[in-house]
């Protein structure tokens, strides 16, 4: 937890507007899986363990229920929340629109820097998977899909995309379960780069929409054939 107050709280509370400060500690702890799905977060315990009043704590959990994270049951605490299968697919859907519309913007925006950046996020994703680094490749991966957000112009996309993806980014390291071979992920993003580089929007817009369609496609084959899926599963 870090370097003691001497109020006997985390040091690194001390600045900064504390509920932020609660919220940001307790949103890693939820998108890196140390506090995973199903977790009980009472607000009497992480006051003492985080040295602070039930407040900070309590507006901290308002914000993570914004964002899908945790459920607050009334008089019985806050709980880790998982997507069920419905609300997976709507996110998916969600955020096929929100990649495609990022698209859209960025393109014409993008310089050529621009365009080896994203070049040598598509060299980087290929030398992970061959390297079984999945870990990495996640990351590069990322990157890559939020590149496009940033460079849009488009302050309140930014805004929605984050929310978006700290709601199912936690539920990456599973995604393979609906992505297929990562090799063919690359593939993917391979189209979406060359179309980027020819200028041609509307080849770049679909490439990026029907890469984020495949897994939401494959969940929805897999609840017709009565195969299901884990709810920890979610997509690149």
């Amino acid at each position: 937890m870090g370097s003691e107050s001497p109020h006997g709280g985390p040091a690194a509370f001390e600045n900064l507007t504390l509920w932020q400060r609660v919220y940001q500690h307790l949103r890693e702890a939820i998108l890196t899986d140390q506090l995973p799905p199903g977790t009980e977060l009472s607000e009497v315990a992480l006051a003492q363990e985080l040295g602070v009043s039930r407040g900070p704590i309590r507006e901290a959990m308002g914000r993570l229920a914004a964002e899908g994270l945790v459920t607050v049951r009334p008089r019985r605490g806050s709980v880790v929340r998982s997507l069920t299968t419905d609300e997976l697919i709507d996110a998916y859907q969600v955020r096929e629109a929100l990649e495609a519309m990022a698209v859209r913007l960025a393109v014409p925006r993008l310089t050529r820097a621009d365009i080896a950046r994203l070049e040598g996020l598509v060299e980087e994703m290929s030398a992970l998977v061959a390297a079984q680094d999945i870990t990495g490749f996640f990351r590069a991966n990322s990157e890559f899909h939020e590149y496009f957000c940033r460079h849009s112009g488009n302050q309140k996309l930014v805004s929605v995309y984050q929310t978006l993806m700290g709601e199912m980014g936690r539920l990456q390291p599973q995604s393979l379960l609906l992505r297929g071979d990562p090799k063919q992920s690359v593939v993917e993003h391979r189209a979406i780069l060359m179309a980027v580089k020819r200028g041609d929007v509307a080849a770049a817009v679909e490439a990026a929409a029907e890469h984020v369609r495949v897994p939401a496609e494959n969940l929805r084959r897999k609840l017709a054939t009565g195969m299901g899926v884990d709810h920890a599963s979610a997509g690149l």
